[in-house]
């Protein structure tokens, strides 16, 4: 006999908005005839901050909330789409103005507690990814500045100074390892500092695929680094804390070569080509210890894609909301829920799930540096 044939369809049940009364009652003591009316005062109601907020008697939950602030913030929807989309699926049919207001709220009850508790931490991290990108808010151009690790995500917004830099309260008082582009505005900061190897490579590649015969000396100092990072790559792999003395004498010994090499072919040049390759070749001198820091430090990592990944979404949403935030306070506010949901990302973490806390008894708030600690 055959088997019967099974056919299975999966399907969702169609969702409608709850809605919940919520009466403040007064009673009348028929002793002394004293009147009690009930208030907002005691917080033994999760509830109370969400129901008790000033404005209209009408109330948006914290399921409701969360989902809106999950589709603009952690989907990077526009406020518009995001509120056609949550009416589409769940009925409740909301303005876009009050999209806006929710990533604000957001951003408020983050600013006191996941704010201040994320800085402490990044700062006794051992090894820290910095960077920076543009956004434009208001007709104008502004710098979304990131400090990050494989476990924590820490934005803000501000210029491009060193200034606006330390204006995130994290890296002026960090003085562990810190991976980052070429940006002079991070030369004064105390941490030890490490140059991002793909920044590198590219600028290599930029001068080697102008002239492949005559700028050699690229070609060769590409190889040398890719070597060196297969080279940490296998020592991580035996458990080692460095690399070999003979390894890292051979490291350098490629990379002066190269250099040397480069020096000699440039001499006298004077193409544009030729001056962008001394340009090149003296940084590779003046910044040799950055550079190198994947090599002689196996805890450094070869590149700084930890905070390009984490820094992207800024682009994204900007991208899917016209090209610009209308305003830089939805810019500051985007990149401080951004942080807090990449965070919970990270570690595993359901980005609804801790939106609804946020919004019922506060921000979740990690208690190490990793998981396994």
């Amino acid at each position: 006999m055959r088997p019967a044939i099974v056919d299975r369809w999966w399907t969702c049940p169609a969702a409608a908005p709850v809605i919940t009364e919520y009466q403040l009652q007064s009673k009348r003591c028929p002793c002394c005839d004293t009147v009690t009316v009930a208030d907002w005062d005691d917080n033994s109601d999760a509830n109370t901050d969400v129901l008790a907020a000033p404005g209209s008697p009408v109330r948006i939950g914290p399921a409701a909330s969360a989902m809106y602030v999950l589709l603009t913030c952690g989907h990077y929807l526009p406020v518009g789409q995001a509120a056609a989309l949550l009416e589409t699926l769940t009925g409740l049919h909301l303005s876009t103005g009050f999209t806006g207001r929710a990533r604000r709220r957001t951003h408020h009850k983050l600013l006191s507690g996941f704010a201040p508790h994320m800085k402490t931490l990044l700062a006794t991290e051992p090894v820290l990814h910095a960077d920076e990108t543009t956004g434009r808010a208001n007709q104008a151009l502004a710098y979304v500045h990131i400090a990050c690790t494989r476990y924590l995500t820490m934005m803000h917004v501000g210029g491009r100074t060193k200034e606006d830099i330390d204006e995130g309260g994290i890296l002026p008082d960090f003085t562990g390892v810190l991976v980052r582009d070429g940006s002079a505005g991070y030369d004064h900061l105390p941490a030890v500092h490490a140059w991002c190897a793909a920044h590198l490579l590219r600028d290599l590649r930029a001068v080697s695929d102008t002239d492949p015969t005559g700028q050699l000396w690229a070609v060769a100092m590409a190889d040398t680094l890719t070597g060196a990072h297969r080279a940490a790559q296998a020592a991580r792999a035996a458990g080692a804390h460095r690399l070999d003395p003979a390894t890292v004498a051979t490291l350098l010994n490629h990379y002066l070569g190269a250099l040397a090499k480069g020096t000699t072919d440039n001499r006298g040049q004077h193409s544009e080509l030729a001056t962008r390759a001394r340009t090149l070749i003296s940084r590779f001198r003046r910044f040799q210890d950055m550079i190198l820091r994947f090599g002689t430090d196996l805890t450094v990592p070869f590149t700084n894609n930890e905070a390009e990944r984490s820094i992207r979404p800024v682009k994204v949403q900007q991208k899917t909301s016209g090209g610009c935030w209308r305003t830089l306070a939805g810019l500051t506010e985007f990149a401080l829920v951004h942080s807090y949901l990449n965070t919970a990302h990270k570690w595993g973490l359901d980005k609804l799930q801790v939106l609804q806390q946020l919004f019922t008894t506060g921000p979740w708030l990690l208690r190490a540096l990793t998981p396994a600690e």
